[in-house]
């Protein structure tokens, strides 16, 4: 049975390394499905979650991945993310936290005003909200 190699890295070092039967990324242009022996694609990724449907175990890992770009090659799926939270390893508390900040900005009137300072807040606000969506995948 032919089987996919997956890794995660981040400029922190390596977040995930596994083998698995399937992985669902988003990338900019939409969902993409990875199964063994899929052809080669190197696809820039929004930020969203990654799920991983492991080999070894039966079960799906998901992953908060914010943006970066996945490679896949010879059935070697390669993530290179500015930042990647297995489910498990997520602060809930602190992602809630985050999110109240950036909507706290997002509702001043001056953050209209300053389209730099609203990106940011925007950005912000999907990162964090992603990571509370994928915290809710951790086992108990």
């Amino acid at each position: 049975m032919a089987v996919i190699q997956v890794q995660i890295v981040t400029p922190s070092g390596i977040v995930y390394n596994h083998r698995a039967s399937r992985v669902i990324v988003k990338s900019i242009d939409g969902q993409v499905g990875i199964l063994p022996g899929h052809t080669p694609i190197i696809v820039p990724l929004a930020i969203d979650s990654v799920r991983i449907e492991r080999v070894s175990m039966d079960e799906e890992n998901v992953i908060a991945v914010n943006g970066g770009i996945m490679e896949m090659r010879d059935n070697v799926c390669s993530i290179i993310a500015d930042s990647a939270e297995r489910a498990r390893d997520i602060d809930v508390e602190r992602a809630f936290s985050a999110k109240q900040r950036a909507e706290e900005i997002l509702s001043k009137e001056e953050a209209v005003h300053n389209s730099k300072q609203q990106r940011r807040a925007e950005i912000s606000l999907r990162k964090a909200i992603n990571r509370i969506s994928v915290s809710k995948h951790r086992k108990l």
